[in-house]
């Protein structure tokens, strides 16, 4: 697995990228980096984790509001492995185990 390195809200972090998978993997993070920023900037979230979390709530959301066949995985008929991504989200916030 290729491992790639992404700047998200000005810290750089390491995330292993499947071959092929760069360029959305890279589109993710950019996702991610707005609106972590966005909710920063408007200067009422201090708390690195609290940010994290919000916008991983309004990211989620706006999933939520796709129509169900335009999700990723829904036209082969998959399911996103949740253990893995929180494996692989454990791995990239490194020892500390959270972003602050």
């Amino acid at each position: 697995m290729k491992q790639i390195e992404v700047t998200i809200m000005d810290q750089s972090y390491v995330l292993g990228c499947p071959e092929g998978g760069e360029a959305m993997l890279r589109a993710a993070v950019k996702s991610v980096d707005h609106e972590m920023t966005t909710i920063r900037n408007l200067g009422k979230v201090k708390s690195r984790e609290r940010i994290a979390v919000l916008a991983a709530l309004n990211l989620a959301y706006a999933l939520e509001q796709q129509p169900e066949t335009s999700r990723v995985g829904s036209e082969q008929g998959t399911e996103v492995d949740i253990g893995s991504l929180v494996t692989r989200i454990d791995k990239a916030l490194g020892e500390h185990g959270h972003l602050l």
